[in-house]
């Protein structure tokens, strides 16, 4: 299956740039489900990432950045578009999620500044109550891992805790974000 998304994950690089390319007008959501997604997240945010020590990170670490988040594509996909720079070195990039009404879960397509793989799926999301949860496999030395973010929400903001499966089915936290509305 992940050989007939390559192609279309392609494409949708293509379409996501050259609407990313120029500022559009806001979009009204497609659903209710994009509907709920932009709620949540659109808008432009204030960011501070804290990565914890460990064998990700050994000296732990920190960035500073902003999020812009917006509807596109029609109102069928949300954009999240993150700028950040600081002791864990820079990172440039973006996810773009949309609704997939076939299985009833949020697709999460991600391109960050890393040269050797910059852009991939990155699993599916749904809502867990008031929490969006993106759960994903990762490859690294070989090794795939479980990995799960989860966006809590406040009313000023958005936590984003990225977790790594600790090989016990318990989740360990590698990265949190707090992300404050501008």
């Amino acid at each position: 299956m992940m050989k007939e998304l390559r192609p279309l994950a392609g494409l949708a690089v293509f379409l996501l740039l050259a609407g990313c390319a120029s500022r559009q007008p806001a979009q009204t959501p497609a659903g209710p489900e994009m509907d709920r997604l932009a709620k949540a997240l659109a808008g432009r945010w204030n960011t501070v990432e804290t990565m914890e020590r460990g064998a990700e990170f050994p000296r732990g670490g920190s960035r500073r950045g902003v999020v812009e988040a917006r509807l596109a594509a029609g109102g069928t996909t949300l954009v999240y578009e993150v700028h950040s720079d600081g002791t864990a070195g820079k990172l440039d990039g973006f996810l773009a999620i949309w609704w997939n009404p076939e299985e009833k879960l949020y697709d999460v397509f991600v391109c960050f500044n890393s040269p050797r793989h910059p852009c991939r799926m990155r699993g599916t999301a749904r809502w867990e109550g008031d929490r969006f949860v993106n759960d994903y496999d990762s490859t690294a030395a070989g090794k795939t891992t479980r990995w799960r973010d989860t966006f809590r929400f406040t009313p000023a903001g958005h936590t984003l805790v990225a977790a790594i499966d600790t090989d016990g089915g318990a989740m360990k936290t590698l990265i949190t974000t707090e992300a404050i509305r501008q």
